[in-house]
């Protein structure tokens, strides 16, 4: 085992972990005031539900024994982290190193369950304002079981999209996705599509603005992701080593081009240079460059930003036109950048890449690979969102949806401003009488 490794892996662990909370900011500022509260409570109850469902089932099912036509393992391999800990002398330890490197198996479930959270969390920016809590933690539970998990047995797992696996032996190239561009983005991109529609439109959508009402929120959630996308990728090397930094630099420098792409077209369309629009610019930079951070130059880092982010800059007009309440652009940010990132890796990798190369064969591997991912996530989302719509129903009601989802659904509101008023009013009678 190497204490170094070790210690890198469970800081990645801790710096992925923070990218829920950033998300639960960033989405928290974007909505409206009386649906903060609710919005925040969607990654928190991320974090609670997911941690367990991993721990039960879903770190078996992605990476534990014999594979199921290449699309789950063993769900019971690996339940409760059986086959990861043993007990010796009364204490429990850990059973063994992990494939991936030499660090404990314990703490590459810990990194991998921190991927899965913030996966599920992603997906609530298409939901905002209008879904009951207790549905959205039924399906976050069934979601990561079901579709995250066996997901990432198919990329990361040795599955059917894997390097070894059919489509790579069809094209005669591996693929490749470094630290989640299918697994994380498209994935819960597909199913922030799949809910949107189901769900159906907030009251207003269309007509009504629906403007942030904490633009330092969103700032402040863009650069904790920022920052815990260093562990994000940086960690996907499994090691303290060479890959890792150079991961985090290609994925700082693609940040940095995204921001400036996606500025310079806001600033040509609409006159101003917003500082949504750089919050926005910058995750779309982080997920473009997720699938291919080691196997890109730094000039091709700076390029796949420059497209990314003026592409995804012009997809989040697109909801309007097709009448999907994708409320906070998990689509067009996630869904494209994704897409684009995983397709990028065919075009630019220094292996294989068609610009590097010439061989076209990893980019249609590529494009491959982000269709079936997206038709597994759109049918497993689609059959788990149908069951609960039947069942515990998705919408709260178009009373609660208007007055406030927090205070209907949480009983508190994110800022309570009698005290505020009382004084005021205090004040000016006062001055009145005087």
């Amino acid at each position: 085992m190497s204490t170094g490794d070790t210690a890198w892996m469970l800081i990645s662990s801790g710096l992925v972990f923070l990218m829920t909370p950033a998300v639960a900011f960033f989405y928290g500022g974007m909505v409206r005031a009386k649906a903060t509260l609710h919005m925040m409570m969607l990654s928190i109850g991320a974090v609670a539900v997911v941690a367990v469902a991993w721990v039960a089932w879903g770190w078996s099912i992605a990476y534990g024994g014999r594979s199921v036509l290449g699309l789950f393992a063993d769900p019971f391999s690996g339940a409760f982290l059986g086959g990861v800990i043993q007990l010796k002398d009364g204490v429990y330890t850990v059973a063994g190193l992990s494939d991936s490197g030499s660090y404990p198996v314990t703490a590459d479930a810990l990194f991998q369950m921190t991927f899965a959270v913030v996966a599920v969390a992603l997906i609530s920016g298409a939901l905002a304002e209008r879904v009951k809590f207790g549905t959205w933690l039924v399906f976050a539970f069934f979601w990561t079981l079901l579709c995250y998990a066996p997901l990432a047995h198919m990329v990361w797992g040795g599955g059917l999209l894997s390097e070894h696996g059919f489509l790579s032996q069809f094209f005669g190239v591996p693929a490749h996705d470094f630290a989640g561009g299918t697994v994380v983005h498209i994935n819960a991109a597909v199913a922030a599509l799949v809910l949107a529609m189901m769900v159906g439109r907030r009251h207003g959508f269309g007509t009504a603005a629906f403007t942030p009402h904490n633009v330092p929120f969103v700032l402040l959630g863009a650069f904790l992701l920022w920052f815990g996308w260093f562990g994000f990728n940086g960690g996907s090397a499994f090691g303290a080593n060479g890959t890792a930094a150079y991961a985090i630099l290609t994925t700082c420098l693609c940040a940095c081009t995204a921001t400036l792409g996606w500025l310079a077209v806001e600033k040509v369309k609409t006159g101003h240079a917003t500082p949504v629009g750089a919050a926005s610019g910058m995750v779309a930079g982080l997920v473009g460059i997720t699938p291919s951070a080691d196997v890109v130059s730094p000039l091709s880092a700076m390029v796949i930003g420059l497209f990314v982010g003026v592409v995804c800059y012009l997809a989040i007009s697109v909801k309007y036109r097709l009448g999907v309440d994708d409320s906070l652009d998990v689509v067009g940010v996630h869904g494209v950048g994704g897409v684009l990132g995983t397709v990028c890796v065919g075009l630019f990798s220094a292996s294989h890449g068609l610009f590097t190369t010439g061989d076209v064969r990893l980019t249609l591997l590529q494009m491959a690979v982000a269709l079936v991912a997206m038709a597994y996530s759109a049918a497993m989302t689609w059959v788990i969102a149908i069951l609960l719509e039947k069942t515990l129903g998705w919408r709260v009601s178009t009373y609660t949806e208007m007055t406030g989802i927090d205070l209907a659904q949480h009983g508190e509101r994110s800022y309570d401003l009698t005290g505020t008023a009382l004084h005021f009013e205090t004040r000016v009678l006062k001055n009145q009488k005087g």
